[in-house]
């Protein structure tokens, strides 16, 4: 049914992909596709704030993220399922599109945790503007 499914993830957030992974896994298996496994390493936002933090901060983030995530792939993601892994650096929905039209997946599943009314309306949620924005479906797991 979905030959290519992206998951989403924050790999500081377990709750991101504790349901979320098994369920794209189960996807996958069904009908045989590839998962690909995103996760983003967010951008300071304003070079005001990007000032408090060292000059090599970008490839140090980066170099850690992408250690954590071959490891949530290597213990969580059985032998018999073709996985890619995906990680960028900016802002999560933009990185997140952009990967949804390189891959030209067939289903985004990701995790979404209860809403915040009032942080939504103050800043947003990065699951809403990928569902509102997204080519494809968009399975979202409540965790």
């Amino acid at each position: 049914m979905f030959n290519t499914v992206l998951l989403t993830i924050d790999l500081n957030a377990k709750a991101s992909w504790k349901e979320a992974l098994p369920a794209a896994i189960e996807l996958v298996r069904t009908s045989g596709g590839k998962l690909h496994i995103m996760s983003v390493v967010p951008d300071m936002g304003t070079p005001l704030v990007d000032g408090f933090f060292p000059p090599d901060y970008e490839k140090l983030a980066v170099e850690a993220a992408s250690r954590s995530l071959d490891k949530l792939v290597e213990e969580n993601v059985p032998s018999d399922i073709s996985v890619k892994q995906h990680l960028a650096f900016g802002k999560i929905h933009r990185r997140v599109l952009h990967v949804i039209e390189q891959t030209a997946c067939d289903l985004v599943v990701m995790a979404s945790h209860k809403p915040d009314r009032v942080r939504e309306f103050l800043v947003g949620s990065n699951a809403d503007r990928i569902v509102r924005r997204s080519p494809v479906s968009v399975l979202v797991v409540r965790s």
